[in-house]
């Protein structure tokens, strides 16, 4: 015999029970905590369940002045917080909508400074389906229409105006200001405190290097000056007062090795012979470091050719025109080394360092004009040999520097 059962009574708060008897008590009273709502991402309806499905409801996305583009742009805008770069369109180029006062200066003048773009939230019209929102991209390509649930930041390349053009080729430029006398300053100042010794090979055309500039400023100089021996040579010397110049033979001329800082030979390598020797002893008698300055009339220039070809009447009046009460010309041997292309070949071929170079004359200009008429003959002459001979320039200017090191090469 079983004991009776007593009723159950339902408890206060609690639901009627089953007709099993059992009863079925109510959730607790507390409500249950929510997960507060971000912001960082926008509000999109949910895709499970139709817009207009009973009981669904298609909270409207937060209006904060941000249209989220569905193409990509060259825009750069800057995160704040990160410091990365985020791509959006320019104003007007967007496929979402954009509010009235974005964009618009502010009341104090300036324009007003739109919201952080993590901040961005997709403003679809009202879809009717999940898969066809009613968008203003609706009706381009399906190509280009892009879900806004789906748009992502696109990290693109910085624009390529602002990445660094390519370096242009080193080109010979017309001399604007003294180039070999801002080559000896420059030397004259990384040796400051030393005694610098210069040679001027060919001093009757020699070019002024600021020597006396040099010795105001408290430089220690020491300049010889040597030439050949010649009846048009005593003559200029005599003519300019240089009594301390050597007149000699330069093949024999005593000229001790790396005795000199910087060595200028102007004007000589194209009057005299066996200029490849006399260079060789020249560039034996700098120092290593020191500066080798060159200045040679272009035998494969127009003007060179003029000044070997011509008769003699003819390059004395030149040579009156464009240094009028000088003794001269000089004689017009031109060897194969007073060249542009020779002392390319003599510098590469010996180990030395092409600093600069730079032409004068002809079309670069930067010489006294000639007689009338001179610039057209040397533009005849170049059109006559189809462009072996060059009217560009007439005169050649080098700074060579002489490595330290005898084995080193600059690539």
């Amino acid at each position: 015999m079983t004991a009776p059962v007593a009723p159950v009574v339902p408890a206060p708060g609690s639901q009627a029970g089953d007709a099993e008897g059992f009863t079925l008590l109510d959730r607790p009273t507390a409500a249950p905590r929510e997960r507060p709502r971000s912001t960082d991402r926008p509000s999109v309806p949910a895709a499970s369940a139709p817009a207009d499905a009973p009981g669904s409801t298609a909270a409207a996305p937060e209006d904060t002045g941000w249209y989220q583009p569905s193409v990509a742009s060259a825009m750069p805008y800057e995160f704040p917080s990160t410091g990365s770069v985020r791509l959006l369109p320019s104003p007007g180029r967007g496929t979402g909508s954009r509010s009235p006062g974005v964009g618009r200066p502010s009341a104090s003048g300036s324009p007003a400074r739109p919201a952080p773009p993590w901040r961005a939230s997709t403003k679809p019209a009202a879809p009717t389906t999940p898969a066809a929102p009613t968008t203003p991209a609706a009706a381009e390509p399906a190509a280009t229409a892009i879900p806004p649930a789906t748009v992502t930041p696109i990290m693109a390349p910085p624009p390529v105006a602002s990445r660094p053009a390519a370096p242009a080729p080193p080109v010979a430029r017309p001399v604007v200001v003294d180039l070999f006398g801002r080559h000896t300053r420059s030397y004259a100042a990384e040796n400051s405190g030393q005694r610098i010794a210069i040679l001027q090979a060919g001093c009757t055309m020699a070019e002024d290097l600021g020597t006396d500039a040099l010795r105001a400023a408290g430089v220690r100089l020491a300049v010889s000056m040597i030439d050949e021996d010649s009846e048009v040579t005593r003559a200029a010397v005599a003519h300019q007062g240089m009594h301390e110049a050597i007149l000699g033979d330069l093949r024999t001329v005593p000229l001790p090795p790396r005795a000199y800082d910087i060595v200028q030979c102007s004007s000589l390598l194209g009057r005299i012979e066996n200029a490849e020797l006399v260079l060789d002893r020249l560039s034996g008698a700098v120092k290593p470091g020191g500066l080798l300055l060159l200045r040679v009339r272009d035998r494969d220039s127009a003007a060179g050719f003029l000044d070997r070809c011509l008769p003699g009447l003819a390059r004395r009046f030149i040579w009156r025109k464009r240094q009028p009460g000088e003794p001269g010309p000089h004689a017009a041997v031109y060897e194969r080394v007073a060249s542009a292309r020779g002392i390319q070949a003599y510098a590469t071929a010996h180990g030395l360092v092409i600093a600069e170079r730079a032409v004068l004359g002809g079309l670069a200009g930067g010489l006294p004009r000639g007689p009338y008429g001179y610039l057209a003959a040397q533009k005849l002459v170049a059109w006559l040999s189809r462009g072996r001979l060059t009217p560009a320039h007439e005169d050649v200017l080098y700074v060579i520097r002489k490595p330290e090191d005898r084995f080193a090469r600059i690539i």
